[in-house]
């Protein structure tokens, strides 16, 4: 089974399709603020969350119920602002960087270590995001297409060093507006 957690105008076919919003006809009404989440335990081969952990009060616990739904080896899979540009909506709560996969990693400090476990499979940075939006937001087609291509440009070179770019240099470009993060579920047995 698939879950598309707070999936908003974009419901995805072959997935439960979840929001808070009744306007938005999911399939399941909840909002994700409420725990327990209204799924049994391991039930999830793959979630997205793409755009949801940020508008959450507590997204450690959002994760330790994803945790708690997902199938052990599951994959969660995760869009959100970066640190550098998360508060560019207003209901944004949160901005996370490339330190969020340690808080699921065992190794990491014991008070760090956030009690569910998820390895961390692939992260990327993402300097611009929702392109698709460009035309409502004033933007040209020549503009566009440059913005597109300095997208991928400044993309790789962040995604060469993604500690370094956000450490020293993310700012010097207007920050980024998205990170992926590509997870595996580890559940002991």
């Amino acid at each position: 089974m698939k879950l598309n957690l707070g999936c908003g105008e974009t419901k995805k076919d072959g997935y439960i399709n979840l929001d808070k919003y009744e306007s938005l006809n999911p399939d399941i009404l909840h909002d994700l603020n409420e725990s327990p989440y209204p799924f049994n335990d391991n039930v999830f081969d793959i979630i997205e969350a793409r755009h949801v952990l940020e508008h959450l009060k507590e997204p450690f616990t959002a994760m330790k119920e994803l945790h708690r739904i997902l199938k052990p080896g599951g994959i969660l899979f995760v869009k959100t602002p970066h640190f550098s540009r998360a508060f560019t909506h207003a209901e944004h709560k949160s901005g996370f960087d490339i330190t969020f996969p340690l808080y699921f990693n065992k190794s990491f400090t014991q008070s760090g270590f956030f009690g569910v476990e998820f390895e961390l499979q692939k992260m990327k940075l993402n300097w611009l995001a929702n392109l698709h939006l460009m035309p409502y937001m004033g933007y040209g087609k020549t503009a566009t297409v440059f913005l597109k291509a300095a997208n991928k440009i400044i993309s790789f070179f962040a995604n060469a060093s993604p500690g370094f770019c956000s450490r020293i240099w993310c700012f010097y470009v207007g920050g980024f507006e998205e990170i992926e993060f590509y997870f595996k579920c580890v559940k002991n047995k």
